[in-house]
């Protein structure tokens, strides 16, 4: 892996009919860090993810991957972007095992590379004791991790999550997140959208949006000191 990637949004503007999901959103989300994009349902968090990644274009703007300051091909860079949906679709039947041989097949991802991944993931997860599993048996947590686990089999230099914590329990939350800070070790570039207010703390800079703009953007605690509250919560209200 060479340098850091980093993405750069301007001006972005998509409609859906008479819904404006984004009204010119710029922002720059920096190399090996983990950035927070959080907002209510119908912020334009998911529009904003898939324009990012291609399966929606823009009305007007421009989204732009840079290494050391170069702009970036997305065809060159496109094998290197994990994404993990809100709404998985992961197969009932199949166990954790199978979906990852399944997934490295479809990745074309060397015999070899691939146990060595596979043993890095699950050490990670702490889902080896259920790799015989099928995920249809999975605790809502387990499942997530699951969907992750095949995403970053490809051992991407960016990874998009909408909304992983969405519908987990407290104690599966935190496991996540704290999956994600064992992620930063590789230098790669985290993205993760919420609805949760509380989780823009443990995030290394936060994008706050409403109804398809950007609200405030920054490091969290210097967010809430500068502004002079207790919370997110309290921030998102006061704005």
């Amino acid at each position: 892996m060479g340098k850091i990637i980093s993405i750069k949004i301007s001006q972005l503007k998509k409609k859906f009919g008479d819904n404006t999901a984004l009204d010119g959103v710029s922002l720059d989300f920096a190399g090996g860090k983990i950035h927070g994009v959080i907002g209510p349902e119908g912020a334009g968090k998911t529009t904003l993810i898939r324009i990012i990644l291609g399966l929606l274009k823009p009305d007007e703007g421009s989204v732009d991957f840079l290494r050391d300051g170069n702009i970036l091909s997305f065809k060159n860079i496109r094998n290197t972007i994990a994404y993990m949906p809100e709404r998985q679709a992961l197969y009932p039947e199949l166990s954790i095992e199978e979906h990852l041989v399944f997934f490295s097949k479809l990745y074309q991802i060397d015999a070899g590379e691939y146990q060595k991944r596979r043993r890095e993931l699950l050490n990670i997860t702490k889902l080896e004791p259920f790799i015989d599993r099928p995920a249809e048996k999975l605790s809502g947590g387990m499942y997530k991790k699951l969907g992750l686990m095949c995403a970053l089999l490809r051992n991407p230099e960016i990874v998009l999550l909408d909304e992983p914590t969405n519908g987990v329990d407290p104690i599966s939350r935190r496991e996540l997140w704290d999956l994600l800070y064992r992620l930063l070790e590789k230098k790669i570039l985290i993205i993760v959208t919420t609805a949760y207010m509380d989780e823009a703390e443990r995030c290394a800079v936060v994008h706050l949006i409403e109804a398809g703009k950007v609200i405030i953007t920054g490091e969290p605690r210097e967010l809430m000191r500068k502004e002079q509250v207790q919370s997110f919560d309290e921030l998102f209200f006061k704005k």
